[in-house]
């Protein structure tokens, strides 16, 4: 753990935190559980104030409410830390380490992890009954168990290693029967047994869902389901969350929806997840992001608007019942609660007409869940962690 002096609150570049009020609606038609309704709650990470923060790539929740962060180092250049060394009398700046924690309270506890071991384009994390730490880099070919405070437990996979014709990543994905992968987007271990789940397939690479052992030993694997009309969707398991009812949740980002198997693979149902067709030309939206911030953080995000990319990343309340499923809609730049029995939307966080004020979300990449119900959003471009407190129903 580093030493943690002269600290600062995260604001508008790094990790920001601060909550917009959720737009919340119930159904007319039929009952719905009551939405739930979020507040401001604004400066909750705090960080050394010589770190610079890059693109996140996830956030995840122990059973303490201990809130761990995936920071992509490789998202930062050596010439932004020079710019950013130029502020505050020319203080030299450093990277943020790869993982960081932080308490129910927005304190930094602990951060750890080399770039070089943990792999490149950090993708998800997860942690375990036991309080350990998955990660899955998806560029690649392996998942790591970490313990609590950082030390490597397990490895699956062979670092520079891709499941390709090959075995790079330039090779023709191969969807092995073996514990190699090719993009691991996502990662997840069933509380009951240890089995690792594994979504293997960012990066125009594989296309399935891997079963491990708790020791790495391949088991079996799924593809997502896609009717014969279906056939030209890409096929793009880009997350993925085992549930208390039994079923494994997986985003189908192309085809803007969640699909539910059992866990031997066979499918049970699809949820559609909301979206609206924006032309990527939607001129208004780019002048707007331009204007507003030039060159910093790029404005690809706009292109990514309309082209149906609504199932981004998945989550479940810590209920129980799991009453609600969270879920990253990267089309609408917005996290869309549901009701898990029904799929219906019954709240949302974020959306609105801009991208880079607090509360709206710019590429968000991850929504983690604590067990009070707050919702913690991971934002790749934006390059910001927005804390959203709940305050009822």
């Amino acid at each position: 753990m580093r030493k943690m002096t002269g600290y600062r609150t995260i604001a508008a570049t790094g990790i920001a935190c601060a909550i917009a009020g959720a737009i919340g609606f119930s159904s007319a038609v039929q009952a719905q559980p009551a939405a739930p309704k979020y507040e401001l709650d604004p400066f909750w990470a705090k960080l050394p104030d010589n770190w610079v923060v890059g693109p996140l790539g996830g956030a995840c929740v122990d059973a303490q409410d201990h809130v761990f962060v995936l920071h992509r180092q490789e998202g930062l250049t050596e010439a932004t830390l020079t710019v950013r060394s130029g502020f505050d009398g020319g203080k030299p700046r450093v990277k943020a380490p790869p993982v960081m924690e932080f308490d129910p309270q927005g304190n930094l506890v602990n951060s750890w992890g080399d770039a070089k071991v943990l792999g490149n384009y950090l993708h998800d994390c997860q942690v375990d009954k036991d309080g350990n730490v998955w990660i899955a880099p998806a560029r690649s070919g392996f998942v790591q168990k970490y313990s609590h405070d950082g030390k490597l437990l397990l490895q699956i996979g062979k670092s520079g290693v891709f499941d390709s014709s090959d075995g790079t990543a330039k090779g023709k994905p191969l969807n092995s029967d073996a514990a190699q992968f090719f993009g691991p987007s996502a990662v997840d271990v069933d509380p009951d047994n240890g089995d690792v789940y594994v979504a293997d397939g960012h990066g125009a690479g594989n296309t399935r869902i891997a079963v491990l052992d708790k020791d790495g030993k391949f088991l079996r694997q799924w593809r997502l389901h896609h009717t014969e009309a279906e056939r030209n969707i890409e096929v793009l398991p880009h997350c993925m969350r085992l549930a208390k009812d039994g079923l494994v949740y997986v985003c189908d980002r192309r085809a803007n929806r969640l699909q539910a198997f059992d866990k031997m693979g066979n499918f049970k149902k699809n949820i559609d997840i909301p979206w609206k067709n924006y032309t990527t030309e939607n001129e208004d939206l780019r002048k707007y992001c331009h204007t507003l911030w030039r060159t910093f953080p790029p404005c690809t995000l706009v292109q990514k608007i309309g082209q149906g990319t609504s199932a981004v990343s998945v989550e479940f309340s810590r209920d129980p019942n799991q009453q609600f499923i969270y879920v990253v809609n990267q089309n609408q730049r917005e996290v869309d609660i549901l009701d898990h029995a029904t799929g219906k939307v019954v709240s949302t966080i974020g959306h609105g007409t801009g991208l880079f004020f607090p509360g709206q979300l710019f590429d968000a990449i991850r929504a983690a869940v604590d067990s009070k119900g707050n919702v913690y959003v991971a934002e790749d471009e934006g390059r910001r962690l927005q804390r959203f407190k709940v305050v009822g129903p």
